[in-house]
């Protein structure tokens, strides 16, 4: 496939569109645009409203972005991570960037993206480790100039591979105000129940052993860990009665007891609402 060029007054930059089959479109993360530019000449790129989203690295120069009202100074090695129905705008320094960038879009990308930023993640921040955004985007872009009969898989395992980086490096705990003490705090309830999840266990119970106002540790803990206590806690234990419903023999009742959940039959609620099927038909399947 070529790889068009394009020559301007403002930018020479070398982009793909990319045309995923209707079975990626509907199914997989897909590729809608790759490409890399260097600024000839100070400009500004502004978008809104579109079915995209955006990742780019700024490789050398400088510039700024403008995103849900927040400007973001923009130096070489810092990355962006884009909800584009959201307004944005990206304008060049005097020192011209070269970006290297990838539109893509999938049925999931507002749940991934809500995640990224409950985890902390910025929609511009300092890469650990820039080239590693560098080898993603290229290969992204090489794969989709390719033919390979498998081109659209490939592309959605490379996004994926990306959406991991972010979410490696986007998460920031200390983003949401959490502090050294309040971290531990969190890590001690989180040991605990990963010892204790057999057992009968509430948040009034928590609070009071680990002597922290029970509202505080709710809020302390999702901010640590993406999630609530109790679905941490619905977690293990689903966990540890899939291992038991697949490798012996008990029943569900004992098996509901073993995981802490006295009540076979809110157990087999749980189980169901969580994994989609009911605890013996989980069995059976596996």
């Amino acid at each position: 496939m070529d790889q068009p060029l394009f020559d301007g007054e403002l930018v020479h930059s070398r982009r793909l569109l990319y045309t995923p089959s209707s079975f990626a479109r509907s199914s997989l993360l897909h590729l809608q645009e790759a490409g890399s530019l260097q600024a000839r000449a100070p400009h500004a790129s502004a978008r809104q409203g579109l079915a995209s989203y955006l990742v780019f690295l700024v490789e050398q120069g400088s510039g700024t972005l403008t995103y849900a009202g927040t400007r973001h100074d923009l130096q070489a090695g810092d990355c962006v991570f884009l909800d584009c129905r959201i307004p944005y705008e990206h304008r060049t320094g005097q020192d011209l960037w070269r970006l290297r960038w990838a539109h893509f879009y999938g049925p999931n990308m507002g749940a991934i993206y809500k995640k990224y930023q409950e985890r902390g993640g910025q929609p511009a921040f300092r890469a650990a480790c820039p080239e590693r955004y560098r080898t993603l985007l290229q290969e992204i872009y090489e794969t989709a100039s390719g033919e390979d009969h498998v081109r659209d898989m490939r592309l959605c395992s490379e996004l994926f591979a990306l959406l991991t980086q972010l979410m490696e490096d986007g998460w920031r705990p200390g983003a949401a105000r959490t502090t050294h003490g309040k971290r531990r705090s969190a890590q001690e309830v989180k040991d605990y129940l990963d010892a204790h999840f057999a057992e009968k266990i509430t948040l009034d119970a928590l609070a009071e052993r680990f002597y922290i106002n029970k509202f505080y540790l709710t809020r302390v803990f999702k901010e640590e860990f993406g999630q609530s206590i109790s679905n941490y806690l619905a977690q293990l234990r689903i966990t540890q009665a899939k291992r038991m419903l697949r490798f012996t023999d008990d029943s569900v009742e004992a098996i509901a007891l073993e995981c802490g959940l006295a009540d076979a039959n809110y157990f087999a609620r749980l189980f169901k609402k969580v994994e989609g099927i009911a605890p013996g038909e989980y069995r059976r399947q596996w």
